[in-house]
């Protein structure tokens, strides 16, 4: 029954509008009628400013975490496996941080999220990963370049790393759905 608490609890804070909710307290109109329409963090920075694109950013990256950090905490008893469960809160955190049942399904594109369920899941792989989005867009000035070749260098770096048991590796699946 936890599990499945959990699980729900996972998809309905991601699906959290952090994008519409801080635009909104800086005065910026509608979100997703500005800029590029949408909620998350990059559109907040082009049409709000830095500092609410940062404040985005960390809520959006503070909502994979969580998820993934209560199940671990609270979570096994249906499931058993803890580690299974910790994923697919985190799955559900990125899915409801896309598809937000709060704002009619249309969310962000969820890297940041899945930047939160990663860093906490498997930090080394997740930290070079960072590293690959931020040369990235630092040379092309293209977030979404950045987080492609991040979401292509997460599973390569778990596997070059051997950072998983033998039979574990199901995370490696995760990164495609931020593609």
């Amino acid at each position: 029954m936890y599990d499945i608490l959990i699980l729900l609890l996972a998809y309905l804070f991601g699906s959290i509008p952090f994008g519409l909710v801080i635009t909104r307290l800086f005065g910026v109109p509608d979100i997703r009628s500005v800029g590029s329409g949408n909620i998350g963090a990059t559109n907040v920075l082009r049409t709000a400013g830095i500092f609410p694109a940062l404040l985005v950013t960390l809520l959006d990256i503070a909502k994979g975490t969580l998820a993934v950090i209560i199940a671990g905490s609270f979570g096994g008893y249906l499931l058993g496996d803890i580690e299974y469960l910790k994923l697919v809160a985190g799955l559900l955190a990125i899915l409801g941080h896309v598809f937000p049942i709060f704002i009619g399904f249309r969310g962000g594109k969820g890297i940041n999220t899945a930047l939160g369920v990663f860093i906490t899941l498997l930090i080394i792989p997740t930290l070079i990963a960072l590293a690959i989005f931020i040369i990235s867009v630092v040379i092309t000035r293209y977030v979404s370049l950045g987080s492609i070749l991040a979401s292509l260098t997460l599973p390569i770096s778990i596997f070059v790393l051997k950072t998983l048991n033998p039979g574990q590796y199901h995370p490696v699946y995760l990164p495609v759905t931020v593609i």
